[in-house]
């Protein structure tokens, strides 16, 4: 059984350390890997990035993470990146990674992802340069996160996104800002490679738990839906990946 305990939306400043650190400090007991589903700063600077590393510091089970629009905020999200990759984060965008957990090969493909909408209520790149722009940031980013996760050679893959896949998992959001919160391109990408198991962030007045048109199973980890400092999936070859009591915390 593999156990892979998932959060976002830290929004972490750089006054913020202390308490994550705390929260955070149990999940190498209760889970054999981490993902950080984008949104760990606040505004995207180097010092709540040194904040984020501080507060994963006791944390020694592998950790993956994917920045979300929150990070790119002051610009500077290459030198997030390499304060995150300094602490061992693994950040990926477009990008995949194996490791092995109880002699099982575990494959994580990750991207921030971008909005565009849903079936019947999405966005194309017709019209205006702004909006062609708008669209194909969407499909350049999901074709490359879909090839990433295809590319994996494991036993066990799990897609890492910030935006969301399905619109199930915005449940709650005002229909209105949908299309700011996720696409379909990437639940496209995720059917089409196939996977265990996608984790995603940014909707914090979503719903937890969703699907994706092809059966695989999403969730919502905004710290603000889940309410935890994380939450532990479980991925045992069988029908459910539910599989652990919410930890108190953050």
């Amino acid at each position: 059984m593999i156990r892979v305990a998932a959060v976002g939306d830290l929004h972490l400043a750089d006054d913020g350390a202390a308490r994550w650190r705390e929260a955070l400090a149990p999940v190498s007991d209760d889970a054999d890997l981490l993902l950080v589903a984008g949104d760990l700063t606040r505004l995207g600077t180097l010092d709540e990035a040194r904040a984020v590393a501080h507060a994963l510091a006791p944390v020694s089970i592998p950790v993956f993470a994917v920045l979300g629009n929150h990070d790119y905020h002051a610009g500077d999200e290459g030198a997030v990146r390499a304060v995150l990759a300094d602490r061992g984060v693994r950040v990926l965008e477009g990008e995949g990674e194996v490791i092995d957990v109880h002699s099982t090969r575990v494959g994580v493909a990750g991207s921030k992802g971008f909005g565009g909408g849903f079936a019947n209520a999405c966005g194309s790149d017709f019209g205006e340069p702004e909006m062609k722009a708008f669209i194909r940031h969407t499909q350049a980013l999901a074709e490359r996160f879909g090839a990433a996760l295809r590319a994996l050679e494991a036993d066990r893959r799990i897609a890492l996104l910030h935006y969301a896949p399905i619109a199930t998992t915005l449940h709650g959001e005002r229909l209105e800002i949908y299309p700011f919160l996720g696409s379909y391109l990437l639940a496209e990408a995720v059917d089409g490679a196939g996977a265990d198991l996608v984790v995603h962030g940014h909707a914090h007045a979503g719903r937890e738990k969703g699907v994706t048109p092809g059966g695989v199973r999403v969730r919502n980890v905004a710290q603000p839906v889940i309410r935890s400092a994380y939450r532990v999936y479980c991925l045992n070859g069988g029908d459910g990946i539910d599989c652990a009591p919410e930890p108190s915390g953050a």
